[in-house]
């Protein structure tokens, strides 16, 4: 009996830890990070995600991230990327970005990570 109620104490205090990282996540998307150009961090432009046709726009971590930044930053070397994320309106992700010129525009990618759109600002 004592196990069955340890075993049911630790899987609510896994799950609350799951569940309050990610709503900490959520709520907290300035804290995220992305390379500019010269391989320094810049925050992202901390908005956070916005909604367009139902769907809600995801941060992307990890190698996914990565791979969106590479693929910007190698199609304009000067630009700093503010933020990556997938994205709601027809692309599979897109990237914020300010060019070396302080324009801002967003990059919309497909799930290859071929640049399909540039967007002049950052669309929000």
């Amino acid at each position: 009996m004592i196990t069955v109620q340890k075993a049911a104490i630790n899987t609510a205090l896994v799950a609350a830890l799951v569940g309050g990282g990610a709503y900490l996540a959520m709520g907290y998307p300035v804290l995220a990070s992305s390379t500019n150009g010269t391989g320094s961090q810049s925050s992202t432009d901390g908005k956070g995600a916005h909604q367009a046709n139902g769907i809600t726009e995801q941060l992307l971590t990890g190698s996914t991230a990565t791979r969106v930044r590479n693929a910007v930053l190698a199609a304009d070397p000067g630009a700093t990327v503010q933020g990556v994320e997938t994205d709601a309106e027809g692309a599979v992700y897109e990237a914020h970005i300010t060019k070396a010129d302080g324009s801002r525009a967003t990059v919309k990618l497909d799930g290859s990570f071929n640049i399909t759109a540039t967007e002049a600002g950052h669309g929000r």
